[in-house]
């Protein structure tokens, strides 16, 4: 079982690739919750996708355009949105941006992609 660390320091951390103009950073996760920092580029595209985890994520900073389920929502810094399980999603990046995602339970497809 991983144990987190009790703090994260973003400046002790590396930004790993996610997508076309997208990066990320663990913040912290065990086999419950898991908790990700994701960094846009203006433009980049989180394709439409589902999976069976929760979601609930906050918009940090930037400017995105959310689909959930069909439909669509412009969202900026201190928005958020929450994703059901098996729900279809994804974001368009207006501004650049970072999101803080978080995921019960964890995304064990994003450790296997640190492999």
């Amino acid at each position: 079982m991983h144990t987190p660390p009790i703090f994260f320091k973003d400046n002790e951390s590396e930004w790993e690739y996610a997508a076309e103009g997208i990066t990320r950073k663990f913040i912290g996760y065990n086999p419950q919750l898991m908790l990700v920092k994701v960094k846009f580029e203006k433009g980049a595209i989180g394709a439409l996708h589902d999976h069976f985890h929760t979601q609930g994520s906050y918009v940090a900073s930037g400017k995105f355009k959310i689909t959930i389920n069909g439909e669509s929502n412009i969202l900026e810094a201190g928005d958020g949105f929450f994703v059901l399980p098996n729900t279809e999603h994804g974001a368009e990046c207006l501004e650049p941006g970072v999101l803080i995602d978080v995921f019960n339970p964890i995304r064990e497809d994003f450790l296997e992609d640190e492999k």
